[in-house]
């Protein structure tokens, strides 16, 4: 294995990469853009599609035009070192958006299948991708482009209602507050664990195929009610679980009712998930029980 440039490696996911990956890390800070590798894996991001309400331009700063600085660092680094290397950029599966679902006979959505992503969140992921590819086809540059499912794990610092919503409501459990799920919960989600999440990332920077696109999930849709149901058991939780009418600006943003990817092009190279769905939220709850009790 051999070195990889890391942006953005001290989030959620990107400090969980680089402390699992086989490959040895170059990290930068958060506004040092230089590029000092041919590989690099580019975690930098916004997290959710509100910041519109504060900052519009927040979004576009941090998804595009940071990326661009990076981009042109990059293309300047490969031309002075003669490594062709490849830009791996972390995007979502928010960028799938609305309309997609499942895909045709309620299998997970493909790689090639339509983007419709609404909300500045989901829209600048998706044309970071797009810059992404056309900036590499100019400058005949390597790239690949990584969808993440829905990630969970006890070290989510930015864990809201507005992301990661189900981690956020096993913290409303073990205080016993009331539960409020948009249509009652029976609509389906695709986790991963974090753990899982950055093992998979790495085998795609190792082994995965230039200039493509990979989702990185599990595949296994899940009943969000069931999950909810599962926990409020675990924690033996007085939280009663209500159902609420969507909020408008929600309507507008959100992604499809129900949604999972299809992992088949990751599976192909090696990939197998060691964390189930319950695993995970069962060591969540250990640690929220453990920070209340103390």
């Amino acid at each position: 294995m051999g070195f990889v440039n890391v942006f953005g490696g001290n989030g959620f996911v990107g400090s969980e990469y680089c402390r699992t990956t086989k490959n040895s890390i170059i990290k930068n800070d958060r506004n040092n853009f230089e590029v000092r590798n041919s590989d690099c894996v580019y975690f930098i991001s916004t997290v959710d599609n509100y910041n519109v309400h504060v900052d519009p331009l927040l979004d576009i700063d941090t998804n595009l035009v940071v990326l661009m600085k990076v981009l042109d660092n990059y293309r300047k680094y490969i031309n002075a070192n003669g490594n062709s290397g490849c830009f791996n950029f972390i995007s979502s599966w928010f960028v799938y958006g609305q309309d997609s679902g499942f895909g045709a006979g309620s299998v997970g959505i493909r790689e090639t299948d339509l983007c419709n992503p609404k909300g500045f969140y989901s829209i600048t992921k998706r044309c970071a991708e797009q810059l992404l590819v056309s900036y590499c086809e100019t400058f005949d540059l390597n790239y690949r482009i990584l969808r993440l499912s829905n990630v969970l794990g006890k070290e989510d610092k930015k864990v809201s209602a507005k992301k990661n919503a189900l981690q956020y409501l096993l913290g409303e459990l073990a205080r016993n507050k009331p539960i409020d799920l948009y249509d009652s919960g029976y609509f389906y989600r695709d986790y991963i664990d974090v753990r899982d999440c950055a093992r998979a990332i790495d085998l795609v920077v190792n082994k995965g195929e230039l200039n493509s696109i990979y989702n990185i999930g599990n595949g296994k849709p899940i009943i969000f009610r069931d999950i909810i149901r599962y926990a409020r058991d675990a924690m033996d939780s007085g939280s009663e679980i209500r159902t609420i009418e969507q909020k408008e600006f929600h309507k507008k943003v959100q992604s499809s009712r129900s949604f999972f990817m299809d992992n088949s092009k990751l599976m192909a190279l090696g990939y197998r998930p060691e964390y189930s769905v319950q695993q995970t939220v069962d060591q969540i709850i250990q640690d929220i029980l453990t920070v209340k009790n103390n």
